[in-house]
């Protein structure tokens, strides 16, 4: 039996002719209304495809050029977490400063930016995504002109706090808006660039470190944080030349541009065609106001919430929740200490070595990056969750005995800095890329934006936390039984990541939710 034109009472289909051209004939508006059985698109052995690394097919050029332009936001918190680890230990000797004081300006940027990732959330679903990003990149060029020029300690908070907003929509907006543009099959890939671009800031926030420490102590550090503020520039003109979110423009009923969108992100007119008719159906199961800003999503989720949903939030807030408590930020910010802790001393050296971290932690989210649309989210999530528990006990194991040796022998030394490379490898191939794509590809389309905002700030609240009592708890009980303790954390985590998160590759958003759905009690 035929289905009837839904166009009549559903608010997110247009009803305007000027906004319905694309359909000129009946049968290509039947088949974009019509409810579509939904199916994967390309399978690896499927005629005409080429198969990578990735997984799938080959890349869209338009929907590769997108997403990497969306994701060089996150240089920008990458290149923080790295520089603060070297301008902490300049900032201290010059302002006067003392550990708590470091411990409080490093983790207040974190802790801020759950509030811009709460913010951005329903932002996003009213101005859009890509003018989201662009406000990310401008909130962020001015905390780090404030943190540059900053004459005091009081100066230099205020610009990590408004650097902090600008971290916390960027930390949100990129992932989502890359998930929602990319084509299933590749999508883990591209969804996954956000991290990659965190580790290239992190890198860079090393290399700055290492060039810029033989200035005066009262210039280096101003020189590491006012640098972030030209990628900052760079990356808010730049975006001006993407495309919006096909799915946030089928939300606001504006199927023409969406469609245009998607011609250009798939490999065919009829597979842009099935994708646009696979959003048009998503949305109208929950119908909103014909120009629809994100109200109500709150409420959905939080107060009355269906058991699916109740299932994501667990899913995407505890993958958040154990990213943090990993530990993997305040080792990143803290790494020098860590090091001088285990023997190294020389300013230079200690950041040599954190070179090195960089360097492999950006190895390593490449090739993650590069086979999770091959192998799936889960088995690089497990492998990494555990390969970071067995690395912090084995750090954990040389700290103690390094703190209890008054010789500190070389062995135990590399065994801390090759532990501690590990930990970030480990934490580069399953955590870092796959939260952020699981967070922004399991929500349904209506609630995505405000739903990952919510599982990225509890990511926020929790790397502060971290961040700001890590130095502390690691005086009281040494840094040997601070990495046992986030050794324990992570073999928790593996068992939570187990039973809780399915897998989700080479699945379409809208196919996502049925994984929620069918999971027994």
């Amino acid at each position: 039996m035929q289905e009837p034109d839904r166009s009549l009472h559903d608010p997110l289909i247009p009803k305007s002719e000027s906004c319905r051209r694309d359909l000129k004939d009946e049968g290509k508006q039947e088949t974009l209304f019509k409810k579509q059985p939904l199916k994967v698109r390309f399978q690896e052995d499927e005629p005409g495809r080429e198969s990578g690394a990735h997984g799938g097919g080959r890349f869209n050029r338009y929907a590769l050029a997108g997403a990497i332009l969306a994701s060089t936001n996150s240089v920008l918190l990458g290149y923080d977490i790295g520089v603060m680890s070297g301008a902490a230990l300049f900032i201290k000797e010059d302002l006067k400063i003392t550990s708590t004081q470091v411990e409080i300006l490093v983790g207040s940027l974190n802790v801020v930016s759950l509030f811009g990732s709460l913010a951005s959330g329903r932002t996003s679903d009213w101005i859009g995504r890509r003018w989201t990003i662009i406000l990310a990149a401008c909130t962020f060029l001015i905390g780090a002109l404030l943190m540059g020029l900053a004459p005091s300690f009081l100066f230099l908070m205020a610009g990590r706090v408004v650097a902090g907003v600008g971290v916390g929509f960027s930390l949100m907006i990129a992932p989502v808006y890359v998930a929602e543009l990319s084509p299933a099959m590749t999508r883990g890939f591209l969804s996954s660039l956000p991290e990659v671009f965190i580790n290239i800031g992190i890198l860079l926030g090393y290399i700055s470190n290492y060039a810029l420490s033989g200035l005066s102590p009262d210039v280096n550090w101003r020189f590491m944080l006012g640098l972030a503020a030209l990628p900052a520039v760079a990356i808010g003109l730049g975006v001006m030349a993407m495309p919006e979110s096909p799915r946030w423009l089928v939300l606001e009923g504006r199927l023409e541009e969406a469609r245009q969108v998607l011609v250009r992100t798939s490999e065919t007119e009829e597979e842009a065609e099935l994708r646009l008719g696979e959003m048009v159906n998503a949305a109208s199961l929950n119908p909103g106001p014909a120009h629809w800003n994100g109200q109500g999503v709150w409420r959905e989720l939080l107060w009355s919430p269906s058991r699916p949903i109740r299932r994501i939030l667990v899913a995407t807030i505890g993958v958040n929740f154990f990213m943090q408590a990993s530990g993997n930020d305040a080792v990143v910010y803290y790494s020098p200490e860590v090091f001088r802790d285990a023997g190294i001393t020389d300013p230079r050296q200690l950041t040599g070595v954190t070179v090195i971290m960089g360097f492999a932690k950006t190895f390593f989210v490449f090739v993650s990056a590069l086979f999770l649309d091959r192998f799936g989210r889960r088995p690089l999530l497990l492998l990494g969750s555990a390969g970071m528990a067995v690395s912090l006990a084995g750090l954990g194991m040389g700290s103690t005995l390094l703190e209890s040796s008054g010789s500190k022998p070389q062995w135990a030394i590399a065994l801390c800095v090759v532990a501690l490379c590990a930990d970030v490898s480990f934490f580069s191939i399953g955590l870092g890329p796959i939260t952020w794509v699981y967070s922004s590809e399991v929500f349904p389309t209506r609630l995505r934006a405000q739903g990952t905002s919510l599982a990225i700030a509890v990511n926020r609240l929790v790397s502060g936390a971290v961040a700001m009592s890590f130095l502390s708890i690691a005086r009281e009980i040494t840094f040997g039984g601070m990495f046992l303790v986030l050794a324990g954390v992570m073999a928790l985590a593996t068992v939570f990541f187990y039973f809780f998160l399915p897998e989700t590759k080479g699945k379409s958003l809208e196919e996502i939710g049925a994984l929620f759905e069918d999971t027994k009690d």
